[in-house]
């Protein structure tokens, strides 16, 4: 497949035109290549100059992220910027980004990945920013139908025993219903409090979380930026590779952030 025809499978796979309103990067094809036939897509959570690397050094065609190099308006290609780009285009590697349509999407989302794996039932949209909710709540299901302690959330979250980056268990002990946004979205806090739930689920939280969270008695899981938003990737590098037979791999450069 060519760049164009993949721009043109994630453009409808993860539909995201329906977010060029509310998204201010730059989602899609960011730097193309040459139009060479593409047959390895390298997945990674960040476009950053170990990651283009490494796709280059793998034999990638298309290096597809979470975090891309353009948003907004436009940058100067200057310093490191330069350098990210250059390495792209001297290993004639073509940079795919896709930023919320990846965290929103009810199948291959970040948000969507994680609900599954804590179980989530019910689901409902949640987490507004800019007049789209791009995170997910629900009912966690548990055998005794009493909810699950914080230590089971954590197992189920980060099966493979990663370490969530901060907990804060000031909630009730056995925790029933979630509000998950993965990523940066400490503030959104206030909209799980006022929709009642027992436990918020992020990637990063910031000092003030903290008494928000005490004063409110509610638990937050704030597994790392970076790893809660490792999860989309991989869902969509597993589809494309069933749709077409390209082979994947996902390039992991965690920040512990």
């Amino acid at each position: 497949m060519t760049s164009i025809e993949l721009d043109a499978y994630f453009n409808k796979l993860l539909n995201i035109p329906a977010f060029d309103a509310a998204d201010p990067s730059q989602n899609g094809l960011q730097v193309d290549n040459s139009g060479k036939n593409i047959t390895k897509v390298a997945f990674a959570v960040d476009a950053c100059l170990e990651t283009i690397m490494q796709a280059r050094e793998r034999g990638a065609g298309m290096l597809f992220v979470h975090h891309g190099l353009f948003w907004g308006s436009g940058i100067k290609i200057t310093g490191a910027h330069y350098h990210r780009i250059k390495t792209l285009m001297d290993g004639d590697l073509a940079l795919y980004a896709v930023h919320l349509p990846l965290d929103a999407h009810p199948e291959y989302g970040n948000n969507s990945g994680l609900a599954k794996r804590l179980q989530l039932q019910n689901l409902q949209p949640f987490g507004e920013w800019r007049g789209m909710k791009i995170g997910l709540q629900g009912h966690i299901a548990s055998d005794s139908g009493k909810g699950i302690d914080i230590e089971e959330a954590v197992k189920r979250l980060f099966p493979s025993g990663e370490k969530p980056a901060h907990v804060l268990p000031f909630g009730k002990k056995e925790l029933c219903t979630a509000g998950i946004i993965s990523g940066g979205a400490a503030d959104e806090i206030e909209q799980a409090i006022d929709s009642g739930l027992e436990l918020f689920i992020t990637g990063e939280i910031e000092h003030v979380t903290y008494h928000t969270a005490l004063e409110n008695r509610i638990t937050v899981i704030a597994g790392g930026h970076y790893q809660t938003e490792t999860v989309g990737v991989g869902l969509v590098a597993k589809k494309l590779s069933e749709d077409f037979g390209i082979e994947t791999f996902f390039i992991d450069v965690p920040t512990g952030m």
